[in-house]
Order: structure tokens, then sequence, then C-alpha cells
């Protein structure tokens, strides 16, 4: 009797699973592109603002703001408007927005402000940039839906 090969001792599992792992490849590799694409639209707007030492951080705070505007109205237009490729919301949303944005870059800023002896300009920092992170993504949410309604019957 010859021994059962490798293949046949695997359950049908196994192969539903390794290809459910094969069709997160494009997912993985769109968000790995649109995150160093966003990220390096970061980079650029921290090049071209950076912060003062001790000073308030508008480079990030507007990239910040900015983007989740930008969430608003993507989430808007892919969900309300019209239904998008697989691959558009893992390399817009996740990949491009996730990368432009920068709350870890926010909690260093912060962390940085007190350390420098700021504490006042980090308190104030870290509650203007939530409130208008939050205020920014309703915004967006509010303007694309008033400003696609004539598409709705």
């Amino acid at each position: 009797m010859t021994p059962p090969r490798a293949e046949s001792l695997r359950s049908p599992s196994d192969a539903a699973r390794r290809a459910a792992r094969r069709a997160q490849i494009p997912v993985l590799a769109v968000v790995a592109l649109g995150g160093a694409i966003g990220a390096s639209a970061r980079y650029a707007v921290a090049l071209r603002w950076p912060a003062a030492t001790g000073g308030f951080p508008w480079g990030t705070f507007w990239t910040n703001v900015v983007g989740c505007a930008v969430i608003g109205v993507f989430m808007v237009v892919i969900t309300d408007v019209r239904a998008a490729h697989r691959l558009v919301r893992p390399f817009f949303g996740t990949g491009v927005l996730g990368g432009f944005t920068t709350f870890s870059t926010y909690a260093v800023d912060i962390q940085r402000l007190v350390d420098s002896g700021h504490p006042g300009t980090g308190l104030a920092y870290l509650a203007a940039t939530l409130c208008a992170a939050l205020a920014a993504v309703w915004l967006g949410v509010t303007l694309a839906r008033r400003a696609l309604k004539w598409r709705q019957p």
C-alpha cells in the first residue's frame, strides 16, 4: 500500500483558506501603493510647513483636517452614488487617505509640545485636531450628499 499524498491529507477548508489568502494579495498591494502615495504627500506637506519648536503644528493639523473631509466625501461617493471596484476603497480610503492623515504624528506632536514645556499648546492642539477632524468628516459627508442629491430618484 502506498502512503497517501500530502494534498489528500488536507481538508477542503485548507484549500479554501489558501484561496482566500491569495485573493487578499491584490488588496494588500493596492493598500501599500496607496499608502506610499498618501505618505509621500503628507511628507511633502511637512517639508513645506514645518512646525517650529513649541509652536502649533499647522501642517499636521491641516493634513488631518483635509484628509478627514476627503474621507467623508469619498465614503458618500462610493456608498451612496455608485458601487466602486472592490479595490478602490482599500487603495484610496485605507491606502492614500490612511497614509496621508497622520494621527500617529499628531500624538508625537502632542508629546513633543508637552516635553518642551508647552503643555497648553499641546492641549489646544489635541482638542482642536479632534474637533476639526470630526467636523471635517461631517462637513464632507453633508456637502457631498447635498451636492449629489440630484442623483437620487
